[in-house]
């Protein structure tokens, strides 16, 4: 059985029998009950979920849900599986989603040895603007700090007495009392939503973020009696490939990783140096045609640089008839990749002239 694992680097090779193995539902069986998805369902970006029926029901039905994504304010500067979660996220705030942001600032301070000052200031001068230079609508979006939210340490609390130490372990297998303490907490923002007004929520992670949602579910079954809680729905989507292709894309592995933000002209060079689908001559790639499947520059246009599927489905074609070649791919990648970057600067020092529009609850 594949291995998910919130903290590891690996990357999952057969998705389709991880939804096998996990009796997680395939989005491409629920693709046509969810109005206009999105280009990461439609690709198979977003490949899978939990829920999906109560989720789509309550989306067609025009009935109240909510959408939680969280900020994990432990380092400057963000991931692209990052920006892959706020499409997400983006799309339910479309069909009318109340969102909540948390800052898990206590999660921050048990596991990575923040104070929860220094992830307080992190979140304010730039997480939470990041997140709103990638779309997410700041006047539709509930923020709260864990370490303030006293309904989120309650129910931590509650939660704790229904787990059991050898669940934990099959689900996490890393019993450290810090990661207890944050995967309950985590429940707890996941399902607090719920104690404001019961309704159905979706958590769109990364499925690598899958056992935190398969505990608050576990949790829901067992505390039916004092909360009767909507089990949480969760959308995933695939890992960000390394751009050597050997593991998720990584903070560890510096030079195959482009955070958000990013020197424009460093991030077109880590392009420029990426792993592609080519053969091992200009004369025979002309001839044969390329692998774009293989080729993780094809993947970020992909999962991340063109929203065009007609586009997009180009260059695929051109790549595997032999019309295009590598380096005039890589060249056009690096000039969306530092048009992405500098765009994304500009939005950020935008968005943090917006804090008055924030709203914060405790």
């Amino acid at each position: 059985m594949p291995k998910i694992d919130p903290w590891g680097t690996e990357l999952i090779e057969d998705y389709s029998r991880l939804i096998k193995d996990f009796g997680l539902e395939s989005m491409e069986s629920f693709l046509d009950k969810f109005p206009e998805p999105n280009y990461l369902m439609k690709r198979g970006i977003t490949f899978a979920g939990q829920g999906l029926k109560e989720l789509t029901d309550a989306m067609q039905n025009k009935k109240p849900f909510y959408c939680l994504t969280g900020i994990m304010p432990s380092s400057e500067r963000i991931h692209f599986g990052t920006k892959s979660v706020i499409e997400m996220v983006k799309y339910f705030q479309k069909q009318n989603a109340k969102t909540f942001v948390l800052v898990a600032d206590l999660e921050a301070a048990a596991t990575r040895g923040l104070s929860l000052k220094e992830a307080r200031e992190r979140a304010l001068n730039f997480y939470i603007p990041a997140y709103i230079a990638l779309g997410l609508n700041p006047k539709k979006t509930v923020f709260y700090f864990q370490s303030e939210n006293t309904e989120v340490k309650n129910l931590a609390y509650l939660f704790s007495q229904k787990i059991t130490m050898n669940e934990f372990r099959s689900i996490y297998g890393n019993v450290h009392p810090s990661r207890i303490l944050s995967a309950l907490a985590q429940a707890g923002d996941i399902l607090f939503p719920q104690t404001i007004e019961k309704m159905p929520g979706v958590i769109p992670v990364g499925i690598d973020q899958s056992p935190h949602i398969r505990l608050a579910r576990d949790i829901v079954r067992r505390t039916k009696r004092d909360f009767n809680f909507f089990l949480p729905s969760a959308t995933y989507h695939k890992f960000v490939p390394s751009l050597d292709g050997n593991h998720k894309m990584s903070k560890s592995n510096p030079n195959s990783f482009i955070s958000i933000p990013e020197n424009p002209n460093d991030a077109g060079k880590k392009i420029k140096k990426a792993l592609t689908g080519g053969r091992n001559t200009v004369e025979e790639q002309k001839k044969l045609g390329g692998f774009p499947e293989k080729c993780m520059v094809f993947e970020m246009y992909k999962q991340h640089l063109i929203e065009d599927d007609k586009l997009l489905q180009k260059i695929f074609d051109d790549c595997k008839k032999g019309n295009l070649l590598c380096g005039q791919d890589k060249d056009n990648a690096m000039e969306l990749m530092i048009s992405f970057q500098k765009d994304f600067q500009k939005k950020l020092d935008k968005a943090r002239k917006t804090k008055k529009q924030w709203k914060f609850i405790k």
